[in-house]
């Protein structure tokens, strides 16, 4: 059974996006990154330093095997956001896009608004959009009727690693939306991401989750295969769930 993966007419061979902040070293980065089996990679563009000459900051790590979705980390307003896409786009570094603009920097929940705006400007401008987006449902839902390729709602706040916060918001999302669903922010361990995934979403990010355990290459192969469990569990379809207790061996034949 053919079950690939579709953002805006492209093929992506993983369903797990992998994050580069917040890692100790570039070679522990690099080493989660090919335990991790994904092969499209988010990194921030400010952190690559295109505009000044400078070092980036994840030289040494190649990424020219994967495939780049740059985010707009940092941006606060549809300007900056759009800006920033731009300037990745000018650089040569790809079509994708993840939208963020932040709209409060306590909790870091995205500014609807702005969101709305960058994603708009961005897909007519023929950006492979992928937007970053707070748990709601009809947020989501004109994301997507906006040009969004791929809609990117939170589990939980960026870094808390606090896992589904609102399971009902976040299936809604799934099943309503008309595009894929990736779930961003807050997954925290491997049964956060095969929860999500079983229930029919395309694909998760995780960042802080695999930065930020005590041995990161171990925890990106765990989300790898939690993300391969959860998507196969969802094609087979769950088990009715039943109120009486039934056999599953046959009574027949039973001394009495």
């Amino acid at each position: 059974m053919s079950d690939e993966l579709v953002i805006g007419g492209r093929k992506i061979r993983s369903r797990f996006i992998h994050g580069t902040g917040k890692f100790s070293s570039n070679e522990i980065l690099a080493d989660c990154l090919e335990r991790s089996g994904s092969e499209m990679v988010t990194v921030a563009v400010r952190r690559l330093n295109l505009e000044g000459g400078g070092k980036s900051e994840l030289e040494g790590v190649d990424f020219s095997k994967y495939t780049l979705l740059p985010n707009t980390a940092g941006a606060t307003t549809a300007e900056q956001a759009i800006r920033i896409a731009r300037l990745a786009r000018a650089a040569g570094l790809s079509d994708f896009v993840k939208v963020e603009v932040i709209g409060d920097e306590e909790t870091l929940l995205p500014d609807p608004e702005g969101t709305l705006r960058a994603t708009k400007v961005l897909a007519e401008e023929g950006f492979i959009v992928m937007t970053y987006t707070s748990d709601d449902v009809v947020q989501a839902l004109r994301l997507a009727e906006a040009g969004a390729a791929a809609v990117m709602p939170l589990a939980a706040p960026i870094g808390t690693t606090l896992g589904v916060q609102n399971p009902l918001n976040l299936r809604l999302i799934i099943k309503k939306s008309l595009v894929p669903v990736i779930i961003d922010a807050g997954l925290g361990v491997p049964s956060d991401v095969a929860r999500v995934m079983e229930w029919g979403a395309a694909g998760v990010l995780a960042n802080t989750a695999v930065a930020k355990a005590k041995n990161p290459p171990l925890m990106a192969e765990a989300i790898r295969l939690a993300v391969e469990a959860g998507r196969k569990a969802y094609l087979a379809g769950r088990a009715e769930i039943g109120l009486k207790a039934l056999a599953s061996s046959p009574t027949e034949g039973v001394p009495v």
